[in-house]
């Protein structure tokens, strides 16, 4: 994985306000879905998939490629975002998000969409899925990474754990683990739902190895998927600290947009946000 300079950094915060604007459209569009998860981890996709990711967008079945599960499907458009910026398929099919016959569903289906490893939908199954697939890289002496992203609140549920066991048992260090840590769910915030703390103790006490970022530090970023690769002897998971609705500040800590898109009104003024950087640059849009 190539260093990171500081035109390279500018890229990355470029491509992921972008992401941000596309998030916004596809929602408003759409008039359904989830707004603040998908803006919080806008830079972990834009530094997977513009950095980290071994892969090739023309050729997204190719042996060789990093798998990506991302098991709290939920947050989808900001996959299709960054998958759609990075040339996977034309930006302008964002716009079907959830529409009948549309590629782009609400969660991730296998299949349907050339480069999304794995259909989604129950919260807490996708660590189980990476796991499987980071067994089998194992088994068959291959050298590609298995990446899973999940959600705070799907540590709820006690198959994630399940799956925590296995992978630790089986040294499985060829699969990293990213949590968006955002602290909230449905319904509130996970300390008031149901207490995740000590999360990082509860994972060390698995058997993993554990790094707490900022979500939003592109060098932080890259440099635990370094760090990750560089233990052999157990999984690693990183813990993403990130703001949930982060570039529309209506929206940002607000666990009320968790599933809820923007109206028209309200998209107006997230897009004139991220497009001035928060009132800091005149917008080419006015």
């Amino acid at each position: 994985m190539a260093h990171l300079h500081e035109d390279k950094i500018k890229f990355l915060e470029e491509t992921a306000n972008k992401i941000r604007e596309s998030i916004i459209e596809m929602l408003t569009e759409a008039g359904s879905g989830h707004s603040a998860g998908p803006l919080g981890m806008a830079d972990v996709f834009t530094a997977f998939y513009f950095h980290i990711l071994n892969h090739d967008p023309k050729n997204p079945d190719w042996p060789e490629r990093d798998r990506l599960i991302l098991s709290n499907g939920h947050i989808c458009p900001v996959r299709y975002a960054a998958m759609a910026e990075a040339g996977y398929f034309p930006i302008k099919e964002l716009l079907t998000l959830r529409k009948i016959n549309s590629r782009l569903q609400g969660h991730p289906h296998r299949g349907a969409l050339p480069g999304v490893e794995t259909t989604s939908g129950p919260l807490g199954s996708g660590l189980s899925q990476a796991a499987g697939v980071a067994l089998a890289a194992k088994l068959d002496n291959k050298k590609y990474r298995v990446y899973c992203f999940m959600s705070d609140g799907e540590h709820d549920a006690g198959n994630t754990w399940e799956a925590a066991m296995f992978i630790s048992k089986n040294r499985l260090s060829n699969l990293t683990a990213l949590i968006d840590r955002n602290n909230i769910q449905i319904d509130g915030y996970t300390e008031n739902i149901m207490p995740l703390e000590p999360l990082k103790e509860k994972y060390e006490a698995f058997g993993w190895h554990v790094l707490e970022i900022d979500g939003h530090n592109f060098e932080n970023i890259v440099d635990a998927v370094n760090e990750a690769k560089a233990i052999h002897e157990e999984p690693t998971v990183i813990i993403a600290h990130t703001i949930p609705g982060k570039g529309v500040s209506f929206m940002e800590n607000e666990y009320l947009w968790h599933g809820k898109p923007p109206t028209k009104e309200e998209a107006a003024v997230a897009l004139k946000e991220l497009r001035t950087l928060g009132g800091k640059i005149e917008s080419e849009h006015e």
